[in-house]
């Protein structure tokens, strides 16, 4: 008994502080940056109030033309071609409503692709089926994989979890650089309102700048393959004191190893010196 409530207890507590898929949602998850929250308001409050003012008015064209113009009541079919005003107004109206989504639009997509100066630099590269992380900073690269369902532990969710975290401090500039190995891949974390394209030989660039401590998710979305529904991304959002410490640690654990490439090349630069 006193297990399952510990069991309970680590369930709610991890989900607590994680943005996740949930049974049956509707909507975007809780958004975490201020990227992701002008999302979720040019949806509320721009797209789906004109989406719904359209659907509405389109119904209710339909049902006067079906009773107005239905046979019983007019036997003589019209003979009408066209009638210029009507045509006037169906072609302005939709361009000013364009106009009225493209101002919020193209505020939002400038912010998007306008990158702050970064306080962290990260590297996702795609592969089949798995995702590669670098910190050019730090010198340091580790390889993510998801976790299989029979090595999952109390409160990490299945298809989402991975054997080794993405780490950065809350609060902070995040740069993403995004590349693949070999196929299309799209690095995904909806809680950021980010989503790239990964493309061998092209890097991609996007960023974030979480503003809660949390453990957040994402997925590839791009179809790549038979396990492209296996290669998910988890996040760890933690305090700048607890970033410093896994920092240290990762340090002696994911050290970048020296390519020949690059000491031949320190080693040219060091002889010119000289």
């Amino acid at each position: 008994m006193k297990k399952l409530f510990i069991s309970i207890f680590l369930i709610f507590a991890s989900s607590a502080n994680a943005s996740q898929p949930k049974e049956w949602q509707l909507g975007f998850q809780e958004g975490v940056t201020s990227l992701m929250n002008d999302i979720v308001w040019m949806h509320d409050y721009i797209l789906l109030p004109v989406i719904i003012g359209i659907s509405l008015f389109v119904l209710f064209l339909m049902i006067y033309i079906f009773i107005k113009f239905r046979e019983s009541k007019n036997p003589n079919p019209s003979k009408t071609t066209h009638n210029v005003m009507l045509e006037v107004l169906w072609t302005v109206v939709p361009c000013l409503i364009l106009v009225v989504i493209a101002v919020p639009s193209f505020k939002l997509l400038y912010k998007e692709e306008t990158i702050p100066k970064a306080d962290v630099t990260l590297k996702a590269i795609g592969y089949q089926w798995y995702w590669g992380y670098e910190y050019p900073d730090e010198k340091i690269a580790f390889e993510s994989v998801m976790i299989e369902d029979k090595d999952l532990k109390v409160g990490q969710p299945r298809l989402l979890a991975t054997d080794t975290k993405v780490v950065v401090p809350v609060n902070k500039v995040v740069k993403v650089l995004i590349t693949s190995a070999d196929v299309n891949h799209a690095w995904a974390v909806p809680a950021f309102g980010v989503k790239r394209d990964a493309i061998k030989g092209r890097i991609n660039e996007t960023w974030f700048k979480a503003e809660k401590e949390g453990i957040y998710y994402g997925q590839c979305s791009e179809l790549c393959g038979i396990k492209h529904a296996f290669m998910p991304i988890e996040v760890h959002v933690v305090s700048e004191e607890k970033y410093a410490s896994w920092l240290v640690d990762a340090k002696k654990k994911y050290a970048m190893e020296e390519t020949n490439e690059l000491r031949i090349a320190k080693e040219k630069n060091t002889k010119e010196k000289m």
